[in-house]
């Protein structure tokens, strides 16, 4: 059996709540090297800009609109990889050595699936990523997780995180990757 963990994500108080009234996330990691996550955003949802669904394709800045985030660590190392996820199916996989230190991993091996639902005051993405094709992934690793979100809207953009632990939002804080996830049963 997965892994699965439901996890609310806070608002920084820097940013307004009106068009957002909350962020959850289901988080499922597999023995067979999938983490799937599905992010379910309530609130005035006509008010939030969506882009519209396109080819999944990477794409750059992705953070500059609505876009779930991911950022994942081995437990213990500096390390880590950043994936984007549109609403629009586009994507984004950065590699990082440390804090900030890195760049893009444009890879269609690593391309994550990604799949949108709308309906009345909630939104949803679902969203597959592959964590055996990371360059420092082990499957019996423990797993430090950040899970990110920019809302943007007619009132602005908010930022939601699973902890702020800056004054300005900063989702490459590893104090923000908030969620351990150990290693799955192996029949899983």
């Amino acid at each position: 059996m997965a892994v699965e963990h439901w996890i609310d994500l806070k608002r920084h108080p820097l940013t307004r709540p009106e068009t957002v009234r909350a962020i959850q996330v289901l988080v499922r990691r597999s023995a067979g090297a999938e983490l799937r996550m599905t992010f379910r955003l309530d609130g005035d949802v006509p008010r939030i800009r969506v882009p519209s669904p396109g080819v999944p394709r990477f794409a750059a800045r992705l953070w500059q609109h609505t876009c779930f985030e991911a950022f994942i660590a081995v437990e213990g190392q500096p390390t880590y990889h950043e994936f984007n996820f549109a609403p629009s199916g586009e994507w984004a996989i950065y590699a990082f050595s440390g804090y900030r230190n890195g760049g893009p991993l444009v890879s269609e091996t690593m391309k994550p699936h990604i799949a949108l639902r709308s309906s009345g005051g909630r939104l949803e993405l679902d969203s597959v990523v592959r964590l055996d094709g990371l360059s420092v992934m082990h499957k019996r690793a423990s797993l430090r997780i950040g899970l990110a979100a920019i809302i943007e809207a007619s009132d602005g953009l908010s930022y939601w995180a699973l902890r702020h632990p800056a004054d300005k939002p900063d989702f490459h804080d590893a104090e923000g990757f908030a969620l351990l996830l150990e290693p799955p049963d192996s029949d899983s």
